[in-house]
């Protein structure tokens, strides 16, 4: 049984992408809104992690608009911040050498299944690009838990990054949920506050990187929950960058998403184990 490669939508303004993979015959024809993917365009690229048909569908996006002629900034959530310095040192040591590049500037613990984003480091390296690491470091991420955000940022740094004030209540009640319902219900309400702001720290580091002049573009490859238009990057975006952004979430069946993404792909979910099962059994 085959089934149509892409079906279009219009939904609440948003263009919504639902891809059917089957035994189709033949490439599918690319989405109709990688034409997005041109000059300073500032292009956020979700994923749920262990997808690898997503990862795939992203990269062959991607080189798509290489290919016309985009050359953007890649910043990748999978690289921490104070990795950068290895990032370049690894180019300049091999300047096509992307496995070289991982094993200089991944974190020893980050548990990215790298063969997922060597793809993306590749092209970087091929057409020469600027790769940037994008993520805060998993050991201020959870020190911002245990202490706040004060405890990792100064307060200029804080004023910077805008996590001076405090979020509205209702994003705030919103990212909370998400990560209550991320953990499967299994987290004691106390900690979520405090997640939240691990999670809002994370975010605002992504968006001041995005915010960063590039001319010839930049794109994001990260989480769907960090590229979210309603709770992740965007929404730390001053109102002109935001206005330029251009959101893709790339879901499995029977996730939903109104209004959180620009586009959205929708593709098979990855074969996996209940993840809430050990979460359940530590109850």
């Amino acid at each position: 049984m085959t089934s149509a490669p892409f079906l279009h939508a219009l939904k609440l303004g948003k263009l919504v992408l639902v891809l059917a993979l089957g035994a189709c015959a033949g490439a599918p024809a690319p989405p109709a809104w990688e034409a997005r993917l041109t000059g300073p365009a500032i292009v956020l690229l979700g994923e749920v992690h262990d997808n690898a048909v997503q990862h795939r569908l992203r990269v062959a996006s991607l080189s798509r608009a290489i290919e016309r002629g985009w050359r953007p900034v890649i910043a990748m959530e999978q690289f921490d911040v104070d990795r950068q310095a290895d990032i370049d040192r690894a180019r300049a040591e091999r300047p096509r050498d992307a496995q070289h590049l991982i094993d200089t500037a991944a974190a020893s613990q980050g548990g990215w299944n790298w063969d997922f984003y060597r793809p993306f480091v590749a092209l970087a390296l091929a057409h020469d690009l600027p790769l940037r690491a994008a993520n805060l470091p998993a050991a201020q991420t959870r020190r911002i838990v245990r202490e706040g955000q004060a405890a990792v940022f100064d307060a200029a740094r804080l004023s910077a990054l805008k996590l001076d004030r405090a979020p509205a209540a209702d994003w705030q009640a919103a990212q909370e949920r998400e990560i209550a319902d991320g953990h499967c219900g299994a987290l004691p309400a106390r900690l979520l506050p405090a997640m939240a702001s691990a999670q809002f720290a994370r975010d605002a580091v992504m968006a001041e990187l995005l915010g960063r002049e590039a001319p010839h573009g930049i794109v994001l490859i990260a989480g769907n929950g960090h590229v979210r238009r309603d709770l992740g990057v965007p929404r730390w975006l001053a109102p002109p960058l935001a206005a330029r952004a251009f959101s893709v979430g790339y879901l499995e069946d029977g996730q939903d998403a109104p209004g959180q993404f620009d586009a959205v792909v929708v593709t098979p979910a990855a074969a996996r184990e209940d993840p809430c099962a050990g979460l359940r059994r530590t109850r």
